[in-house]
């Protein structure tokens, strides 16, 4: 298992969980960061953060501060 920011692009992985607190983990729960969804890992801005990620159809730009708080599985 690993976090969501060490993802590889290209790679996909399946999360397994979701860790924060509060109004963080209520906003990654509402974009569709649950269990069991499959994560693609798709560019990383030239800087290196944000991220981009294909989840459930949709692109979304995550901060490495946030991306690091979500377990994912190799799938």
């Amino acid at each position: 298992m690993m976090t969501l920011d060490e993802l590889e692009i290209g790679k996909s992985g399946v999360i397994m969980a979701v860790n924060g607190e509060g109004a963080l983990r209520r906003r990654l729960l509402d974009i569709g960061l649950v269990e069991g969804t499959r994560v693609e890992c798709l560019q990383r801005s030239p800087a290196g953060d944000p991220i981009a990620y294909l989840i459930r159809g949709a692109v979304i730009a995550l901060r490495t501060e946030d991306s690091s708080r979500i377990l994912v599985e190799y799938c």
